[in-house]
C-alpha cells in the first residue's frame, strides 16, 4: 500500500471538474487530474424517498496523498455545487517509481 489516493468526484459537468480540478492543482493538493467528461448516475434523491433520479455528470479523478486528503476535501466542499458531494478516496497498491516520486514532487 502507498500513501497516494486517487480521488473520485462527480461533477455536474465537464466545466465544474475541470474548475475544481485547476482550483486543487493551484493549491498543489494534487499532482495531476483527469477528467472523464461523460457518466451517467443513478440513484435515489431525496434521502431515503422512493424517486429514482439520473443524472448526466463528468468524473474528477485526484491523485493526492493521504497526508493532503482533509484539505482537498475541504477545498472541494467549498466550491462544488452538489449539496452532497461524493468525494471519495480510493487508496493505491502499488505506483511505478519514477511515477510515484514525480507526483509526490508536486504537492506541496
Amino acid at each position: 500500500m502507498t500513501d497516494i489516493l486517487l480521488v473520485y468526484i462527480p461533477c455536474k459537468s465537464e466545466e465544474q471538474a475541470r474548475t475544481i480540478g485547476r482550483h486543487l492543482l493551484s493549491k498543489k493538493l494534487c499532482a495531476c487530474i483527469n477528467i472523464y467528461p461523460e457518466m451517467d448516475s443513478l440513484y435515489f434523491w431525496p434521502p431515503k424517498s422512493e424517486t429514482m433520479e439520473e443524472a448526466h455528470e463528468a468524473v474528477l479523478i485526484a491523485k493526492t496523498s493521504k497526508a493532503l486528503y482533509q484539505e482537498l476535501e475541504d477545498e472541494v466542499t467549498k466550491i462544488h455545487t452538489y449539496k452532497c458531494p461524493c468525494i471519495m478516496a480510493i487508496p493505491t497498491e502499488n505506483i511505478n517509481k519514477p511515477y510515484y516520486d514525480w507526483l509526490k514532487g508536486e504537492l506541496k
